[in-house]
């Protein structure tokens, strides 16, 4: 391993790739760490020092942006506003069709829609930006620390520096963004996929050491090894697939001779990644957010089904609560590969070039199959899923772990995910220099 490392520093090439995607990332992370203006950081990091939890959608964007949400830094926001942006122009491509032509023209059509994200990933910013400063202005943006510190998280509130701290964290996201966009084409790897698993890796120190902390060394060890079995299961499952044979037959253009050549389809056990996780989290977070504007009922009393939501709906460690979270991903996972998966298109294109599934006549039939293979092999990858978000909120509930629990959930599925990519990337560029490579 440390020989293959070696190598990666004694090509001039790969080199400065990998050297340049490390200043980008330094420059990240020294971002997360600069406070807004007008943010009064004493305030901040004593709310920060007296609290372990924060409920509802705020946990998981605070987790991908590396702690900086809760640190009211100009990268508060992180790469969640890109994230949402990318999901929804996905999903607009079953809804416009104009969306779906420009996916299949191609390059061009690709650079349209990945515009149409950007100016997306500035509008969810605005809106994001100014709902998390209205929050810490308020004094809710801790939760129920009841710090006094908290309702105090502003140093000026006037109209000017609301607009200020808005424009500022905004311009953070647009920011991020071309870092991403600077890694993925002068660096090493996807640079968006690069900067998420930055963030996530960058609460697993302090979240292992809150961990030894609360619950003694026995515990963290147990964690520590439970962790690393989970682990080598969630990259045994990720790297696990389905292959479809597919033959092509041979075909003649002018005096050449094309096809007849043998490949497969490789159709993952989770071909959806970490999307369902991040739709169920959002969902739940719903009725909270109802629960906690209805508060209060007109002759002052708080209404019995917000009290029911608050006792079932809003804390990881209630029962029903991780029931209708599984139930959820399951649910999603299933309609989100049926977006990204379109069986009627692959059988087309493989059609269109004279290529068939042995046994299986082409065109419709070819399509049946492949439906009938992606509905089989999604159901114990939408279970896989649904337990691996589990083990966040029974962590929460056995070790007093708070949701940020890094062996678990879409951080364990991003780090894994990402890591594999990139050490690929770094293997193929390697093995195109004669070089042995990473993986053996």
């Amino acid at each position: 391993m440390f020989s293959a490392l070696g190598r990666i520093f004694k090509t001039p090439d790969l080199r400065r790739k990998v050297l340049f995607t490390l200043a980008i990332i330094g420059i990240f992370r020294l971002g997360s760490f600069i406070p807004a203006p007008f943010v009064d950081y004493r305030n901040v990091q004593q709310c920060l020092a007296g609290t372990n939890d924060t409920a509802g959608l705020y946990e998981l964007i605070n987790l991908f942006s590396g702690g900086a949400l809760l640190q009211l830094s100009i990268f508060a926001l992180g790469i969640m506003p890109y994230i949402t942006a990318s999901i929804i122009t996905q999903l607009l491509r079953v809804v416009i069709p104009h969306f779906e032509a420009l996916h299949k023209e191609g390059q061009a059509g690709q650079a349209k829609l990945t515009q149409y994200t950007r100016y997306l990933t500035i509008g969810l910013a605005l809106l994001q930006s100014t709902t998390l400063i209205t929050v810490a202005r308020s004094g809710a943006l801790f939760g129920s620390s009841g710090a006094p510190a908290c309702n105090q998280l502003l140093s000026n509130d006037a109209w000017y520096a609301i607009m200020l701290m808005v424009i500022t964290m905004t311009a953070g996201t647009g920011l991020i963004m071309w870092l991403g966009e600077m890694i993925t084409e002068r660096g090493v790897g996807n640079g968006m996929s690069l900067l998420i698993f930055v963030s996530i890796a960058a609460v697993f120190p302090s979240s292992l050491w809150s961990i030894a902390q609360s619950n003694g060394s026995t515990i963290f060890v147990i964690v520590v090894a439970v962790g690393i079995v989970i682990m080598g299961l969630v990259v045994f499952v990720e790297q696990s697939q389905r292959r479809v044979p597919v033959q092509y037959a041979k075909r003649m253009v002018g005096r050449r001779t094309f096809g007849g050549t043998n490949t497969y389809i490789p159709i993952k056990v989770n071909m959806a990644g970490v999307i369902p996780v991040i739709f169920a989290s959002s969902l739940l977070y719903l009725p909270a957010l109802f629960a906690q504007f209805n508060a209060t009922g007109a002759d002052g009393s708080t209404p019995s089904w917000v009290v029911w939501i608050q006792n079932n709906l809003t804390s990881g460690d209630n029962a029903l609560y991780m029931a209708v979270y599984f139930l959820l991903i399951v649910g999603f996972t299933y309609f989100y590969v049926a977006i990204i998966f379109n069986p009627e298109e692959v059988a087309d294109n493989m059609k269109r070039y004279g290529g068939f599934i042995p046994g299986i006549r082409a065109g419709r039939p070819t399509a049946e199959y492949l439906d009938y293979v992606l509905t089989r092999i999604t159901l114990p990858g939408s279970l896989y899923l649904g337990l691996v978000a589990l083990i966040p909120l029974i962590a929460l509930a056995t070790v007093n772990a708070n949701q940020n629990f890094p062996f678990g959930g879409a951080s364990i599925l991003i780090i894994v995910g990402v890591g594999l990519d990139t050490v690929k990337q770094i293997d193929a560029q390697l093995q195109q220099r004669h070089y042995e490579g990473l993986l053996k």
